[in-house]
C-alpha cells in the first residue's frame, strides 16, 4: 500500500474524531470555557469529528496516491485554519499556546508524513525506471539485437 505515513497520519486523525464524538467537552476545557460557552465548544468538537473521520477516510483508504495526498493537503489546510480561527476566538494566553501548539503540530506532522511519503515515491519510481531501462538492454542483448 501506498504512502504509509500519510496513511498511518489519517488513522490518528480518524482516532481524533472518535474523541470529539465520545468526549466533545475535551475542547472547551483545554480553551477554559466558561458554563455559557461549553455547549457551543461541544458543538464544534461533533462538528470536527464529522470533518476529521470524513478526511481520514480518503487519507486511509483512497485507492491512489492521488486520492491519499489531496486528502492530507486537505488535513493541513484545516489544521492551520483551526489554528487561526481558535486561536483568534480565545483571550488567554495560555490557552492560544495550547490551541496553536496543537493544531500547528498536527499540521506540520501531516505535512512531513506526506513529503516523506512523496519523497518515498519519487525513489520507487525511479527505481522501476532504471529496472524498466536495465531489463530492455539485457533483453536486446540476450535476443542478439
Amino acid at each position: 500500500m501506498s504512502y504509509p505515513m500519510s496513511r498511518l497520519m489519517s488513522t490518528a486523525t480518524a482516532s481524533y474524531a472518535g474523541l470529539c464524538f465520545a468526549r466533545p467537552e475535551h475542547l472547551g476545557d483545554a480553551l477554559g470555557a466558561g458554563k455559557h460557552e461549553q455547549p457551543g465548544y461541544d458543538l464544534l468538537a461533533n462538528v470536527f469529528g464529522v470533518r476529521d473521520l470524513a478526511i481520514s477516510t480518503f487519507g486511509i483508504l483512497g485507492r491512489s496516491d492521488r486520492t491519499v495526498r489531496t486528502a492530507m493537503w486537505i488535513r493541513i489546510a484545516c489544521d492551520v485554519g483551526d489554528g487561526i480561527v481558535l486561536a483568534s476566538r480565545v483571550d488567554d494566553d495560555e490557552a492560544k499556546a495550547k490551541v496553536l501548539g496543537a493544531t500547528m503540530t498536527w499540521g506540520t506532522l501531516n505535512f512531513l508524513a506526506l513529503h516523506l511519503d512523496k519523497r518515498r515515491a519519487r525513489r520507487v519510481a525511479a527505481a522501476r525506471s532504471v529496472a524498466s531501462a536495465a531489463g530492455s538492454v539485457a533483453h536486446k542483448v540476450t535476443s542478439g539485437r
